[in-house]
Formats: C-alpha cells, structure tokens, sequence
C-alpha cells in the first residue's frame, strides 16, 4: 500500500513507495512494455530494497485516488498505482529523474502529469539549478514527454546499452531551474 502523499495535481498523486509496494514494482520492471524502453533488468523482490537511508533515492508511487482519500494511510481501495517515479542522486549532484507507468494508461497523459510534479518537488526539496533525465533514442513517447516540458537534449551516450537485441544510443536531456520556473 503506498504511504504518505507526497504532493498531488489535478489528476494524480505522487506517495511514498513502501516496502509493500515491491510486488508492483516488480511488476512493472518486469513487463516487457516497460522494461524494454527503460533498459532495466528484471530483478528480483530484495533487489527492489526501499532504503530509509537519507541519501537513498527518493521513490515514489503514481497514483490514481479520490478527493476524499486520505494523506496517510489511505484505505486499500482509495488509492490505484498507475507508475513510478525516482530522483536519485539529488543529494550529491544534478537529480535524475526515472519514470514508468503501466501500459495500460500508456497515452492518457498521466506520465507528463507525474514528471512534472516530481520536477516541482526536486526543485523545492533540493538546491539545484538543473535536473536531467535520459531517454533511449527508439523511446519516442519519453522522449517526447521531456521535450514537451521544457527539457533541451544535452548529449548521446552512442551504443550505450544492449537493448532487446541490439546497442542502442542514450540521449541525455536537462532542464534548468529557471526554464522550469518561466514556464510555469
């Protein structure tokens, strides 16, 4: 069960992943319509481990709830994960962002709803001037969703990872706080 709301907008929520959660994240690495795009391995349940250690990076659920729903401990039947989203690295560097939601609400716009409020939490939880995320360059939708806010291709990281058959190329992208803060 997803814990605390961390923030929320008009069509999701983003809450504390919780050890109770791995099942589902272990679901959506595991699913090829994910795991493909992201370039994750599958992994087991201990390798999903939620560390409360405070440079640990900060995990959060995608989820789908009532306007009633409680911000702590909501009920099992409140609150419906849809994804994912992870900033790592804040707390010694630029913050990267890593994002998944299940194929199922693929095309809706909930992934831009999501990354856009985990943009607004880096850059209130943490002292940077910039954040980035990568995408690989056959992930049109991603990479389409940071151009839509507001992020500038930044790099390639050529054949950079052997991808459902083949190397593939990683196209990095930033966005600076101030980009952020103009367009919003």
């Amino acid at each position: 069960m997803p814990g605390a709301r961390i923030t929320s907008g008009e069509r999701i929520t983003l809450r504390t992943a919780e050890t109770e959660d791995i099942p589902f994240l272990q679901r959506g690495g595991a699913t090829p319509e994910i795991r493909f795009p992201l370039g994750n391995p599958v992994m087991n349940r201990e390798q999903y481990e939620i560390s409360d250690d405070r440079n640990a990076p900060d995990r959060f659920l995608v989820c789908l709830e009532d306007d009633d729903t409680p911000p702590i401990e909501p009920g099992e039947d409140d609150v419906t994960p849809i994804g994912f989203v992870g900033v790592s690295d804040a707390h010694f560097k630029r913050p990267e962002l890593g994002y998944w939601l299940i194929p199922e609400v693929h095309g809706e716009g909930y992934g831009k709803a999501a990354v856009s409020l985990a943009i607004d939490y880096v850059f209130r939880q943490y002292d940077t001037p910039a954040v980035e995320a990568e995408a690989f360059d056959f992930n049109d939708a991603s990479r389409g969703l940071l151009e839509s806010l507001g992020f500038t291709e930044e790099g390639r990281k050529r054949k950079f990872m052997f991808v459902d058959g083949e190397y593939r190329d990683m196209i990095q992208y930033g966005l600076l706080r101030e980009e952020w803060e103009s367009e919003t």
